[in-house]
């Protein structure tokens, strides 16, 4: 699927979703019958990832539409060979969110040969190269998610107001960025927090960048050996691309004898924040962004059906809301933590 830029624009969705752009996709003709879609997740026993698959099971249900979700883990071969699969079992269409981008314009194809509607969630692919960040505009495969730089703001803003009101030393402060480097989406949330960061002061901090898996784990390690590398930093802040950055960050630096009072965490999806929040320890994780994948579940799925059963262009982007939370506020928006 190739797809253009236009100059059309949608109004707000019942989620009060932000759209914008379109798909080049002319509307093709209503699908009749029951419709079958495949949803497949990097990481489907992650948190966030969990929440999505049952606000899409549940969007598909309210509409009367077979939905399957297969869990890819971070395997990008399997994504080629799951998405033949579900080419083969006549899928309508398929939602997916790549364990690696490389793998986009594969799967673009893929789908465009056998004539099946593509739409991503979460991360972008291209239809013509590896990575998305050097994609044109027209070749970038119609998403659903959040927008990174706006949610990187957010972590930002926060993590400098945690800054000031520690009155910590610049010169003794050093921060962390962690996220796995070649996704886009990662790369705009960290781009959105440091200028943020700078923009409310906090422009004579300096940021070290640790290249992880995106995971609590490989955040830790290599978190760890920051520290090693870096003797005397007194405060640390702490943002990434997601939960498991910030925690596996958190946890590494907290081990190392730092105090959570010389650690300002903010998270970026709340879903292991919380699990800190609920002890009633002490924490470094200060805050975290709340991001109901719920919501971008079921967006995904009203997305597609529109698409094959009304003949609505894919947006090339659909944005979801999100909340600011920490330990003495996030129960209140209705979140839960599993």
């Amino acid at each position: 699927m190739r797809l253009r830029p236009c100059l059309c624009t949608f109004g707000a969705a019942a989620l009060a979703l932000a759209l914008t752009g379109c798909s080049a996709d002319p509307p093709g003709p209503a699908a009749h019958g029951r419709l079958t879609i495949t949803f497949l997740q990097k990481q489907g026993d992650q948190g966030y990832f969990v929440d999505e698959a049952a606000g899409a099971k549940a969007k598909a249900a309210e509409l009367g539409v077979d939905l399957t979700v297969v869990n890819l883990g971070n395997d990008a071969n399997k994504t080629v060979s799951e998405v033949q699969s579900a080419i083969a079992r006549k899928s309508n269409g398929l939602i997916v969110v790549v364990p690696d981008p490389a793998v986009g314009p594969q799967v673009v194809q893929t789908a465009k040969d056998a004539g099946v509607a593509l739409l991503t969630s979460d991360d972008q692919i291209c239809a013509t190269g590896p990575a998305p960040a050097s994609c044109g505009k027209g070749d970038l495969v119609a998403r659903v998610g959040f927008s990174g730089e706006q949610m990187g703001g957010e972590v930002g803003k926060r993590a400098a107001a945690e800054f000031k009101k520690a009155g910590w030393n610049p010169a003794d402060t050093r921060i962390i960025s962690a996220w796995k480097q070649d996704v886009t989406v990662c790369g705009d949330r960290i781009k959105g927090a440091k200028a943020a960061f700078a923009a409310a002061g906090g422009a004579d901090v300096k940021s070290i960048d640790v290249a992880t898996d995106n995971t609590p784990t490989g955040a830790q390690d290599k978190t760890a050996a920051t520290l090693t590398a870096n003797p005397g930093v007194k405060h640390w802040v702490v943002w990434g691309c997601n939960d498991e950055n910030v925690q596996g960050s958190v946890t590494a630096l907290q081990n190392a004898g730092v105090s959570p009072d010389d650690i300002d965490g903010v998270g970026l999806g709340a879903y292991l924040a919380c699990k800190d929040w609920t002890g009633g320890k002490p924490s470094g994780m200060k805050a975290a962004l709340f991001i109901n994948g719920k919501d971008v579940g079921a967006l995904a799925v009203q997305t597609m059906v529109d698409k094959l059963k009304n003949g609505k262009d894919f947006p090339s982007e659909a944005f979801a809301p999100t909340t600011m939370v920490d330990a003495s506020t996030w129960q209140s928006t209705g979140m839960t933590c599993s």
